[in-house]
Formats: C-alpha cells, structure tokens, sequence
C-alpha cells in the first residue's frame, strides 16, 4: 500500500475553528494562539477572514489579528475572503495568500452567501482576476461535498466540475469539505477517484467535519487515494452556522498522530501542537475534542504526580 512520504497540514482553527464560538476571543488571545501555532513547524495556517463583521463578528478584528501576529518564515498565512470588497481589505493588509469558497449544493449556496452557485463562481472569478493582478495566491474550498444539510446526497460528478472551473480560474488548489461529516471511506473513496479523473491530485486537499466519527478513516481513504494535503483545527475547533449539528473539524493533533503512525512526514511537533491546542482550550473554557490531546495531557498530568 503506498502513502505520501510528507503531508501538508492545513491549520484551519484561527479562522474555520474560532468563527463561531459564542463567545468573542480578544485579538491579543488570537495572536498569541497563532503565534503558538507558528512555533509548531506548520507550514500553513489560515489567519482569519476579512469577512463583513456583521456576519461574522468573531472576526471583526481582522485586520489586528493579521497585522499583529508574528509571521515565521516558511510559513504561509492565508485568509478567507468571501468577494472582491474582503479581498481589497486583505490586499491593503498586506496579505500574501486568500482563500475562496463555494458549494455544488444550491441550497446551501443560498443559506450560506444568498447567493447561486454560478453568482458564487461569479464572485471567485473577480476575486481571482485581482489576485493575479497582485500576485496574490488563491485557494479553493469547495463546502458540502460528500452531504448537504438542505439536499442531502451530492453528486461526486458535480464536485469534480466545479473543483476543475476553481482550478480553471486560477485556484492553485482545492479543498473538499465534508461541512456536515456524514462522509464515509466507501463515498470518499468514490468521490475522490471521479475528482481525481478533472483535476490532479497533486491539487487536492480534504478537509473533514468529525461529526459521526469518520474524519479519520477518511483521511486514511484520502492518504491511499494519493492526497497530500490535509486540513485540520487542534482541539477539534470549529463547525458550520448553517449545517445544524455539524461538529468541529477533525482535530490537527489526532491527524498528526495518524500521520505519525504510517510514517509519514510533516514537519509539525506533536507536543507542541497539543500545547496550542490546550491553550486556546483552557481560554475557551471548553474540553478539547482531541482524543490525542486528552490522552497526551492526562498522560504528562500522571508523570508529574
């Protein structure tokens, strides 16, 4: 069975994993947290998104956080943008990579950005153009891939076309995601197999809610279908406003022990992303959802006794 010999984590949590937490995180909480992350050897974590704040108002302080964290070299801090307006504010911060998003359900589209899938692509495709004109990188997600909460099943047809129209426009990768975690190894496997036949895999990511417990083993599918890039959140962190039910992100410290396991490399510290994961926790007053984490914290609690 062959595996990558190195993944790309994605650190989604800034971002993806903070955005609906009731409570309001300060901005100096979040630089500290991002700056912890960064100590980690990630190559990549998502910031934050210049996303209006009324919609969005845990990220209201964007433009602080961005311009307030600490930026290692090698490491890249992409943002959300969700229009050519949020992509101007992020250029103007001085933002080298953004991220872009759309969804093969209409439904969700709707509820989502009030919008269609085509004015979506609409959007993307100003929003490029821009970037291109500033050589600004743009990644790609595509949200309800293997389930919609308003449709139900989507077809796997459906996401290879419009993960090949992202890639078309300039997006230099896209990333699945499982919004509501009902994907299973047997549909990610199916769904990965019909993308891979438009757009190559050296251009995937997968990004997995763990809402019924699969995130893992879909990962696993992902690794054997010759994916490479992995999006995560420590701790678990994050879910979706408009998927009711929808459950955090695979947690980043669980996927790195998985990654660990099969040998394959990545760069990033164990220990130290379960510090991180363990700070922005204890802020949060909240129990990690990383198996990972509650295992290595008991584990270091224990040896100290």
């Amino acid at each position: 069975m062959s595996f990558p010999t190195f993944v790309k984590m994605v650190e989604v949590s800034p971002r993806d994993g903070l955005q609906n937490e009731a409570t309001l995180v300060p901005a100096d909480i979040k630089i500290a947290f991002i700056n912890a992350l960064s100590d980690t050897g990630l190559s990549v974590i998502e910031a934050t998104s210049f996303v209006s704040a009324k919609w969005v108002p845990q990220l209201a302080d964007n433009l602080s956080v961005f311009q307030g964290i600490t930026q290692k070299k090698g490491v890249s801090y992409p943002v959300l943008v969700p229009n050519l307006a949020g992509f101007k504010a992020a250029l103007a911060a001085g933002v080298k990579e953004v991220a872009v998003f759309t969804t093969p359900s209409e439904q969700f589209s709707q509820h989502n950005t009030n919008c269609t899938v085509a004015e979506s692509v609409a959007r993307i495709a100003e929003v490029i153009t821009a970037a291109q004109a500033n050589n600004i990188r743009v990644r790609g997600y595509l949200s309800c891939v293997l389930g919609c909460p308003y449709e139900g099943e989507i077809s796997p047809y459906a996401v290879a076309d419009l993960a090949e129209k992202l890639l078309q426009l300039g997006c230099y990768e896209i990333s699945l995601g499982d919004t509501i975690g009902v994907g299973t190894p047997a549909k990610t496997k199916i769904l990965l197999e019909t993308v891979k036949k438009k757009i190559p895999v050296e251009q995937l990511a997968v990004h997995f809610h763990d809402t019924y417990g699969q995130a893992l083993a879909n990962i696993y599918v992902a690794l054997e279908c010759g994916v490479h890039v992995v999006d995560s959140s420590v701790s678990g962190l994050g879910g979706c406003p408009y998927a009711k039910g929808a459950t955090g992100n695979v947690a980043s410290e669980d996927v790195l022990y998985l990654l660990n396991g099969l040998g394959i490399e990545t760069g990033v510290d164990l220990k130290k992303l379960v510090s991180a994961g363990q700070y922005i926790s204890n802020y949060l007053q909240k129990q990690s959802q990383s198996k990972v984490n509650l295992a290595v914290t008991a584990s270091t609690m224990n040896s100290k006794k």
